[in-house]
């Protein structure tokens, strides 16, 4: 391997010791009641960010207070030597897709049937140390 190949891989590595990442698959609710929640956080310090899921009404609330923490402790495994009150860890980036959906029919008047579609998400979320300090 090259010398600029070699430091331009290391630069690399460095570059993705500083963000975590977490991944929800097939959550059973609709995108669009996660994203309102997902929406609150994005761009909030961690600590903020667990406040607002704790306390709010939310059902998915939940789901992405537990996603958020094995974020954190993703982003603690890769760098065991630092602290996280240090770091001043931010949600950089928070996705909410639609997932698979599952089709039922419900009957409906006089003979026929409608679809009901019963959707999923898919939510990725990225923590990572805040590089610039802003109050």
């Amino acid at each position: 391997m090259g010398s600029r190949k070699k430091q331009m891989a290391d630069a690399i590595k460095e570059g993705k010791k500083q963000v975590a990442f977490a991944k929800l698959n097939n959550c059973p609710t609709s995108p669009r009641k996660m994203r309102l929640v997902a929406d609150l956080v994005r761009g909030e310090r961690v600590e903020k960010a667990l406040s607002i899921l704790k306390f709010s009404q939310k059902e998915a609330s939940n789901k992405l207070e537990k996603l958020l923490l094995s974020a954190i402790a993703n982003w603690q495994s890769k760098n065991e030597d630092a602290s996280i009150e240090d770091a001043e860890l931010v949600v950089k980036e928070i996705r909410v897709d639609g997932g698979t959906m599952l089709k039922r029919l419900r009957p409906a008047p006089q003979g026929r049937a409608h679809r009901i579609r019963k959707r999923s998400n898919h939510v990725t979320l990225v923590v990572g140390a805040n590089n610039n300090t802003q109050s």
